[in-house]
């Protein structure tokens, strides 16, 4: 129940997000869409903790559980870009995804694995706090990503409308987009370290053909692509935002057909 309030809370601060928009971005919108998030950050709080507190195990292992807290992290996350004006209004595309994960959470049923987990202890918490660190770093990249290939569709078109007005300059979404993918890039590769550290210790319990530990590379080779393609001429940041854009809806639509088609615990192997 405290998660689905959570639920609303964010849906609601995304709709308050797009009147704002719709109204020509006039009038204390954003505060009031901030102060709900603020709101959804700590009720989703309450909700994780008491998740702990139920069943004695961290919520992250089961497909729910998991996605719930990837969700969380997100809502930290833009709770820490609210106090920049303009950066803020990057929530109006990072909510949807805050409130898609948490929303599928609710669907496959926020509650502890059914499985034993393998990789447990420091190393596991670790894991995996790196690895919601790395996803959520794409994520804004992404958000900041999709409002830039706009701002750009918008200049390109000559067009000095509603969205103009209430898109941060392409220079700031570029900032922020470039901050998301090195901070998570950085993330992922210690989540992935502490991973293979563990599979040293544990060597033939998780096989290199895992869909899981796939994944796993296939997402470190999306952070790598981003970045090269911010190297060289021409429209690095252009590129960059589409491959941010690209990369990180590649990495959910496989993460979700993996969790939910696959037998297994645990966000990542």
């Amino acid at each position: 129940m405290i998660h689905l309030l959570a639920f609303f809370l964010y849906l609601g601060a995304f709709i308050l997000w797009v009147r704002f928009l719709l109204s020509g971005a006039r009038g204390d919108g954003p505060n009031v869409a901030s102060a709900v998030v603020g709101v959804a950050v700590v009720v989703h709080a309450a909700a994780l903790g008491s998740f702990w507190a139920r069943y004695g195990e961290l919520p992250l292992a089961g497909p729910g559980a998991a996605l719930s807290s990837l969700a969380f992290v997100g809502g930290m996350a833009l709770l820490a870009l609210l106090p920049v004006r303009q950066v803020s209004r990057v929530g109006v595309a990072l909510l949807p995804f805050i409130t898609v994960c948490l929303g599928i959470a609710l669907l496959v049923g926020i509650r502890p694995s059914d499985q034993a987990l393998v990789f447990q202890g420091p190393g596991f918490v670790l894991h995996v706090t790196f690895a919601f660190l790395g996803y959520q770093g794409l994520a804004m990249a992404s958000a900041a990503g999709f409002l830039y290939l706009i701002q750009h569709h918008e200049l390109k078109a000559k067009r000095m409308g509603r969205f103009f007005h209430f898109i941060p300059p392409l220079a700031t979404l570029d900032l922020l987009g470039q901050i998301g993918v090195w901070v998570g890039f950085v993330a992922l590769t210690l989540a992935l370290g502490f991973g293979w550290a563990w599979t040293v210790q544990h060597p033939g319990v998780i096989s290199l053909s895992d869909p899981k530990v796939l994944w796993a590379i296939l997402s470190w080779a999306v952070f790598a692509v981003v970045l090269l393609l911010r190297r060289g001429r021409g429209r690095r940041e252009y590129r960059s935002a589409l491959a941010s854009v690209l990369g990180f809806s590649l990495i959910l639509g496989s993460y979700l057909v993996i969790r939910l088609t696959s037998p297994g615990s645990g966000f990542l192997p």
